[in-house]
């Protein structure tokens, strides 16, 4: 899998558990929705702990845990499921700070979006990779300056400007 950030290809820190894999003492972790309280239970507060969950999730069920995870990871089956869209938006509001990660088939033309959505890099299968590389995946970042809706990437909506512009 190939990990974006800013644009960018960049290393994954974190690793990836398997379902039967026994809990490290260190290092940076990702589970699944089904064992993350036991890890919660098990791994000390301080422990960088992550969760990957499906884009069907209901926020309710991590808005406990959100405090103690340094990074969800929302699935994306297909790219045209964008219901992971909508569960990062939800997660940013309930008061997540860590990493937002996108995993799965999205293309370049949904990085801004996924971005204005909140989340912070974006890990695609080593074939989409091949096929859309860092190159079209920067230009895709920048490829709008604002837009309609508010977002959490910090550049401001095309609404926001016009009021500002409509101020005496």
């Amino acid at each position: 899998m190939a990990l974006i950030s800013d644009g960018r290809f960049i290393e994954d820190g974190w690793r990836r558990l398997a379902e039967e894999e026994a809990l490290p003492k260190s290092g940076k972790v990702i589970v699944s929705l089904a064992r993350l309280q036991h890890a919660l239970d098990v791994l000390r507060p301080e422990s960088a702990l992550g969760v990957i969950v499906p884009n069907t999730t209901e926020p309710s069920a991590l808005v406990d845990a959100l405090p103690r995870l340094a990074l969800v990871s929302i699935s994306f089956p297909a790219f045209s499921d964008g219901r992971g869209f909508s569960l990062a938006r939800l997660l940013r509001r309930a008061g997540f700070k860590g990493e937002l990660r996108a995993s799965g088939r999205l293309v370049a033309d949904q990085y801004a979006h996924a971005v204005g959505c909140g989340f912070d890099t974006i890990e695609i299968p080593d074939d989409l990779a091949e096929r859309q590389d860092e190159e079209q995946w920067r230009a895709a970042l920048n490829v709008y300056a604002m837009s309609y809706q508010r977002g959490y990437s910090g550049r401001g909506s095309i609404l926001e400007a016009r009021r500002r512009a409509a101020r005496p």
